[in-house]
């Protein structure tokens, strides 16, 4: 062979290689994230991308992430889910229960993780827990229980309470189980329930200056209602506020009981990483969180004129001075 054509074959080689080494990269997957705007939110969306992070999944190098936002209720929420799915995302990731339903009813091909789902049997997410069925799987957050939870949290706080409002996100599925965890807790201790049914954000205002005239005791939020929001009117209405997300007693609110977030966001990490790695979710069970954590905002409590209790302080997880 002349010395010229083999030149050449080598150059043609070598030119080839880095083309065969880029066809044998594994391609980058994309994951949706779909998420009901709130305080909350922005540390779900933090946390998770750490979590993420630490398993090999970093932005632009070996994941892409498409996040979408509803800043109101819920409304636009199938909306930005149909848009992922145009987009032929590999996964969706949602956080709270109308964005995981959104999300089910705009797909039933790309598998989808909940970050955390209020009581995803009930509101037909999934099959069961063991045995999830379908494209959906993740994290439960046990919401319902944890609602029960707060109306004893209040009478451990104002043990002379009676009069307990609830503001309901009137459009959120959710909102069925998590009244009536509330209604039995209350019935079972003898505390007055008064809900308040928000179907838009805009209404928030207006409840709290009705609550104003005939004072209840204390105020528990549903987590998908906007919770900074809600926080800065209980402050200035002087009403405690408690919740069983913890981003209301970060923006003011005076207590939350519930799921240690940073651990569910870790363990939906890991189910994330197992399904990009071929894991359907179908075959994985639904998980239920191990850990809860009780914040405290001491901080409130003296701007509202409380006395917080030795013994609950000292059950407190974490106190905020």
């Amino acid at each position: 062979m002349k010395r010229r054509n083999l030149l050449a074959i080598i150059a043609g080689a070598a030119a080839l290689r880095p083309l065969a080494a880029r066809a044998q990269q594994p391609k980058m997957p994309t994951i949706g994230v779909l998420v009901v705007s709130s305080a909350g939110a922005e540390r779900f969306w933090r946390l998770f991308q750490e979590d993420l992070r630490d398993r090999g999944y970093v932005e632009g190098k070996s994941v892409r992430f498409e996040f979408r936002s509803d800043p109101g209720q819920g409304d636009r929420l199938p909306e930005l889910a149909a848009e992922l799915v145009r987009l032929k995302v590999d996964l969706i990731v949602t956080w709270f229960t109308p964005a995981a339903l959104a999300a089910k009813q705009a797909t039933r091909d790309i598998p989808i993780v909940m970050a955390l789902a209020g009581d995803p049997v009930a509101t037909g997410l999934v099959e069961s827990l063991a045995r999830p069925g379908g494209n959906v799987t993740g994290m439960a957050a046990v919401g319902a229980a944890l609602a029960g939870k707060c109306v004893e949290l209040i009478r451990d706080l104002l043990p002379s309470a009676q009069r307990v409002a609830v503001l309901v996100n009137a459009p959120d599925p959710f909102s069925k189980p998590f009244l009536e965890q509330i209604r039995l807790s209350s019935a079972a201790i003898g505390t007055a329930i008064e809900p308040i049914m928000i179907h838009s954000a805009e209404e928030l205002d207006a409840a709290f200056s009705a609550m104003e005239k005939d004072r209840p005791d204390a105020v528990i939020v549903q987590p998908s209602l906007p919770v900074k929001r809600s926080a800065e009117l209980a402050l200035k209405y002087r009403l405690p506020a408690v919740s069983f997300v913890r981003a209301i007693v970060d923006e003011g609110g005076l207590m939350s009981y519930g799921v240690d977030e940073a651990d569910a966001y870790r363990r939906a990490a890991i189910i994330v990483d197992k399904v990009l790695k071929g894991a359907k979710p179908a075959d994985l069970p639904v998980e239920q969180p191990t850990k809860f954590e009780l914040v405290i905002n001491l901080k409130t409590a003296k701007a509202l004129g409380l006395t917080v209790p030795q013994l609950l302080l000292a059950r407190a997880d974490e106190v905020i001075e």
